[in-house]
């Protein structure tokens, strides 16, 4: 062996697949493991004790029948459902009943109706060329800047002066509701179903136009089944910001028979004297059930839908 052979280094040894395995394997040291992941399961249990407390909370209230909040401290120390009998069935200057109906009966249609008619729009901006087509989708982001609630009074002169003419559409008309919310919804979600409406390729427009189909065809039995995910995210939106509405509701509508929820609930506390936080606690508990029932049927769309047309 020559002196340049003996002072030569080792080569390094190579691991086996089982040796590798087995050091996967290994089970690393708690702070390893807290700093690489730990720490995110810590803010995850966090933010969900923040989340599901006021949650508690409110049901807690629900099934107290002392009235109040205050004394609803301890979570679930009396269950009781005597608020939501009383609720529902020994109130008849209080239809909460007629209430709920009117709540999902405007939502509803609000919510069919913005799909609709941003599904219509949206189409014509993304597949379409005509003049004002960038300057028309400017004005609808820059009016979305401006909230709904400062043309509250504008709102109120307008329906004022068309129930004189056509009494079915003015004040203290559901109907007139649901127009000022379509109206005032239109905008954003036309811009955001735009952006989905994008992601569908044009070629598959180009083939259906080859064979005939014109733009109501390709529209509504084509692009519609494509763009379903952004339909059910306006859709669920939508219901959600008519359902959970106030100040509008409670302008144009006076009739009791006639109110929201969410205008409707506002009495129980609105008063100095009779506030009744139990009952309201109990209405709220009932108003959430038709909002968490269609969240859950539209989970499986709604992650689709809000990143596809986030990202284009």
């Amino acid at each position: 062996m020559t002196a340049s052979t003996a002072s030569r280094p080792a080569a390094p040894r190579t691991l086996s697949a089982d040796e590798v395995q087995s050091l996967r394997r290994r089970p690393a040291g708690f702070g390893r493991w807290f700093a690489d992941t730990g720490w995110r399961h810590l803010v995850g249990v966090l933010a969900g004790i923040f989340c599901v407390f006021p949650l508690l909370y409110v049901l807690s209230s629900s099934l107290n029948p002392s009235g109040t909040l205050l004394s609803a401290n301890g979570l679930f120390t009396v269950v009781d459902f005597g608020n939501y009998v009383d609720l529902l069935f020994n109130r008849p200057q209080q239809p909460y009943i007629a209430w709920f109906a009117n709540t999902l009966l405007i939502g509803l249609i609000s919510a069919a109706g913005t799909v609709f008619l941003g599904a219509l729009a949206a189409y014509a901006f993304s597949r379409m060329r005509f003049t004002g087509r960038r300057i028309g989708l400017l004005t609808l982001l820059l009016v979305q800047m401006f909230p709904q609630l400062l043309a509250v009074v504008a709102i109120f002169l307008l329906l004022n002066a068309i129930g004189d003419i056509f009494p079915v559409l003015g004040l203290d008309s559901q109907i007139g509701l649901i127009l000022v919310y379509l109206g005032g919804a239109l905008g954003v979600n036309t811009y955001l179903m735009y952006g989905f409406f994008n992601t569908v390729p044009a070629s598959i427009d180009e083939a259906a136009k080859i064979d005939g189909a014109g733009h109501a065809r390709i529209f509504f039995t084509i692009i519609l089944r494509l763009v379903a995910p952004i339909l059910a995210v306006v859709g669920l939106l939508s219901f959600v910001a008519t359902t959970s509405e106030f100040v509008i509701a409670s302008v144009v509508l006076a009739d009791p028979t006639k109110q929201t929820l969410a205008v409707g609930l506002y009495r129980f506390v609105s008063e100095e004297t009779s506030r009744n936080w139990g009952l309201f606690a109990a209405g709220a508990v009932m108003a959430a059930v038709p909002v968490m029932a269609l969240f859950l049927y539209l989970q499986k769309y709604i992650i689709s839908g809000l990143t596809a047309g986030a990202v284009k």
